[in-house]
């Protein structure tokens, strides 16, 4: 009698075992060739913090302020103009990632051996410049004078890379922190705006939208070109950071993103091998209709997060500035971020100008983090594909990989801060410019690609190609014209 319920367990066991190794998993499902059901735009929500958490201590917090400081709002009708172009070109792609999993790197690598080489050069140099965490310690040794600035830096640097390096799944680490931080930030700064403002402020703002300043029509007398490309290129993430979304769409499991293995913490029992090829679903109208589903999700949670919440960023921080400092001649390194606070302290309270202070410096400290962990993964899986062929399948330690990589950044970043390079501004121009002639190659790669691996009903339409075409070209203007009158 015991025998039977036995075997019925035993079968029941194999049945459930199998029904599972069925279902869904990462690394584990590549015979999938159907696009799984979108979710809903809540739980979609994510990917887009992280980049919109790069963007805040570099142009929304210093080198767009800056300008308001010195020259008024009507400059930012190039924040409106950046910020757009940077749209395109994120959600250009995901929409490579969505349909076929992996990275557009990987894709990239499929076009051309020699493109890795390039990210892996155009990553590297500008973001190990350790101009985020030397501005954030310029604002803190500010407080405390007694401290090194320059060990300060070095100290957050190496706190960067355990904070990364802890973390047991490296995308929620990532997307919890950098959405903590916008969440703490942004309303002390709306509280403050709405406050020291008045109607003839946002006036002069809806002005400035169409480029027209006090006394100029779209660029002053005097202003420095390459830091308003500075500027224009960190109106967003910057640079190769914004193809880092095609990392999110994977790691957060959008898309064909859901069957591809994940980046761990090598410290929390990561590094374990992964696949960097991914595949693309079959061509049914089932899944050209959970396509358009897919397609109109993320462009909505980009739309919402990264171009309205930066846009808004952006102007607030811009518009703050203008009001406390403009017309003070401000134009050494931070001085204008350090006299805004104590305007701020002024014109409220005092604790409300220290309190200022202190969040712009962890903006600029979560800058640094999570500038490090997308360069970190562009650089790694880069030199990876270096040595691989496409077509080979064959799995790789991405996760260590990806480690070596951040170490390296941080390693150079402690160099360069202890040869004495470490006034703030100037290293983030420097990068922004760096990262201004990387986005500019972006475009028309990304349309090669689009284009090339992709069926023409998933392609960009018309609209979208005049839009890159017109990226394309906008930066190649001005980045010509800034090397040949370069200044910061």
């Amino acid at each position: 009698m015991s025998a039977v319920p036995a075997r019925l367990r035993r079968s029941v066991h194999h049945h459930s075992a199998r029904q599972s190794s069925l279902r869904p998993r990462s690394g584990s499902n590549r015979r999938s060739h159907n696009l799984p059901p979108p979710p809903s735009l809540w739980r979609t929500i994510g990917p887009s913090f992280i980049l919109l958490g790069l963007a805040l201590g570099s142009g929304e917090l210093i080198l767009w302020p800056f300008l308001a400081a010195n020259y008024g709002l009507g400059l930012l009708w190039g924040a409106l103009l950046g910020i757009s172009f940077q749209y395109f070109l994120n959600t250009e792609t995901m929409r490579y990632s969505l349909a076929w999993g992996e990275s557009v790197f990987v894709g990239f690598r499929r076009l051309s051996a020699f493109i890795p080489v390039w990210y892996v050069i155009s990553t590297f140099i500008p973001w190990s410049l350790p101009g985020f965490s030397s501005a954030a310690s310029q604002i803190l040794t500010g407080f405390l004078p007694a401290l090194s600035e320059r060990l300060v830096a070095i100290g957050l640097l190496l706190l960067t890379g355990l904070l990364i390096s802890a973390g047991r799944s490296l995308y929620r680490t990532m997307e919890l922190f950098q959405r903590t931080i916008i969440f703490t930030g942004l309303p002390l700064i709306l509280v403050l705006t709405a406050w020291l403002t008045t109607k003839a402020d946002w006036i002069e703002l809806g002005w400035g939208l169409i480029g027209r300043g006090d006394g100029y029509w779209f660029f002053p007398e005097g202003l420095a070109l390459a830091a308003f490309l500075g500027a224009f290129a960190f109106a967003g993430a910057g640079g190769n950071l914004n193809l880092a979304q095609s990392y999110y769409i994977r790691e957060k499991g959008l898309g064909m993103g859901r069957y591809m293995d994940k980046i761990t913490s090598i410290f929390r029992g990561g590094g374990q091998a992964a696949h960097l090829e991914g595949k693309t679903f079959a061509q049914t109208a089932h899944n050209r209709r959970r396509w358009r589903q897919w397609w109109r999700l993320v462009n909505l949670e980009h739309f919402l997060v990264f171009w309205l919440l930066g846009f808004i960023t952006i102007v607030v921080l811009a518009i703050l500035a203008k009001v406390t400092v403009f017309g003070q001649g401000l134009e050494q390194g931070l001085s204008f971020l350090f006299v805004e606070g104590t305007v701020i302290g002024q014109r409220t309270t005092p604790f409300l100008g220290t309190l200022f202070l202190l969040v712009a410096a962890l903006m600029l400290f979560s800058t640094q983090v999570g500038v490090l962990e997308s360069a970190s993964r562009i650089i790694s899986e880069n030199v990876l594909l270096m040595f691989y062929r496409p077509g080979q399948r064959r799995q790789v330690n991405a996760s260590l990989w990806f480690y070596a990589a951040l170490w390296g950044q941080i390693s150079l970043g402690i160099v360069i801060l202890l040869l004495g390079f470490q006034e703030p501004r100037f290293l983030l121009t420097l990068t922004a410019v760096l990262n201004a002639a990387a986005m500019m190659t972006a475009f028309p790669l990304l349309y090669w690609l689009n284009t090339r691996r992709l069926k023409p009903e998933y392609q960009p339409g018309t609209f979208r190609k005049l839009a890159m075409a017109t990226a394309f070209g906008f930066f190649v203007f001005f980045l010509v014209i800034t090397l040949r009158n370069f200044q910061v």
